[in-house]
């Protein structure tokens, strides 16, 4: 539940600015998250799968963290809205011998007037009702659209159209797999990203279609990438519902969290990521997602996939709690000039967790 506090005038410590002609609307959100994870298998610890990693020896390890929990900010006044978010992810500060302490880490930070959204919050890319629901943070991220970054976007009717931060991910020619890569230099990224989505929605759900175009130019090699994208969320009998994603073409970082790059030595990499997710209600708590992600590149010829399946339900309307299976599998099989690298491995995982909203 959203906390709503009514500023005035008459509040001077947070009306510092200036005097405001109307009252001034600020929500506090957010939620606690505690997880126990345990991962075993050959494929390195990770606080939730992502496309990335690699195949290491066989190795077991259990986790305890509260990491996850993130805090938000909402201020509304008049037709301007600022919304900011952080949360405590990856951003280890202090050690598990002593503090445990994680640094805040910006998720979201942006204003919106009227039609437009200027500020950091998620890429037009990316529709968030096609995220399953998972005790693993994001879910099958590797077959996922997930990216935040900051932008500039204008909505008009069921049309969305944004100029994106530009980023080259990716390797120059020469780069060896037994050496450190040679990693694309990015100061030659100058042409913004632009995206265009159309989103429909009714009672059986909603769908979002989006393409993309970027242009990269490592070392004036002057390269123009596209790719498209559909999302949605279903519904299908009762309260369940499915969650679908297929992103094909020039996407790179946009798709997989790290499954794909956006050049390999110099070549535009083709990724094909698609993900699933169906979630049975067996009554108006207990509820199942089984879901699956993939990633599969051209140049690379890197395989990533994550398969899980929960069970969750709440304790009160604000707490619950779930449990979660799942394994997440490599079957690359790298190319870097004339070299090849084949890797197979994968981990399974047990995850619990217990989540407290208050938003």
């Amino acid at each position: 539940m959203n906390k709503r506090i009514i500023v005035t005038p008459l509040c001077a410590c947070l009306a510092f600015c200036a005097p405001f002609s109307e009252a001034m609307e600020v929500e506090l959100g957010g939620f606690l998250k505690m997880n126990a994870r345990h991962v075993n298998g050959d494929i390195a610890f990770q606080d939730s799968w992502t496309g990335g990693g690699s195949v290491s020896e066989p190795t077991q390890r259990t986790q305890f963290s509260a990491q996850e929990s993130r805090l938000n900010l909402g201020v509304s006044s008049n037709d301007v809205r600022g919304f900011i978010e952080i949360d405590f992810v990856g951003s280890s500060q202090g050690n598990a011998i002593i503090s445990n302490s994680y640094s805040p880490r910006l998720r979201h930070a942006f204003i919106e007037y009227q039609d437009v959204v200027a500020g950091q919050t998620w890429s037009t890319l990316v529709n968030t009702s096609a995220f399953a629901e998972t005790a693993d943070l994001g879910g099958p991220l590797v077959g996922q659209a997930m990216v935040r970054q900051a932008l500039v976007r204008y909505t008009f009717n069921n049309w969305q159209f944004a100029l994106e931060n530009p980023y080259t991910y990716g390797t120059n020619p020469g780069s060896s797999l037994n050496d450190e890569p040679d990693w694309i230099d990015t100061r030659n990224d100058y042409v913004p990203d632009f995206i265009v989505r159309y989103n429909t929605k009714g009672n059986w759900g909603n769908v979002s279609a989006s393409g993309v175009i970027r242009y990269l130019d490592p070392d004036q090699t002057q390269q123009v990438s596209t790719g498209m994208s559909v999302a949605g969320k279903l519904r299908t009998f009762g309260k369940d519902d499915l969650r679908i994603q297929l992103h094909y073409g020039n996407l790179g970082r946009y798709v997989g969290t790290d499954a794909a790059k956006d050049i390999i030595e110099g070549e535009l990499e083709t990724t094909l990521s698609a993900m699933a997710a169906y979630r049975h209600f067996w009554d108006h708590n207990w509820r199942t997602s089984l879901f699956i992600g993939h990633t599969a590149t051209e140049v690379q010829r890197s395989r990533r996939t994550l398969v899980g399946v929960n069970l969750f339900t709440n304790l009160t309307p604000e707490l619950s709690v779930g449990v979660e299976v799942g394994q997440y599998a490599i079957n690359d099989k790298a190319r870097l000039e004339s070299t090849e690298l084949v890797e197979n491995g994968q981990s399974q995982y047990l995850q619990l967790s217990m989540q407290f909203s208050f938003q």
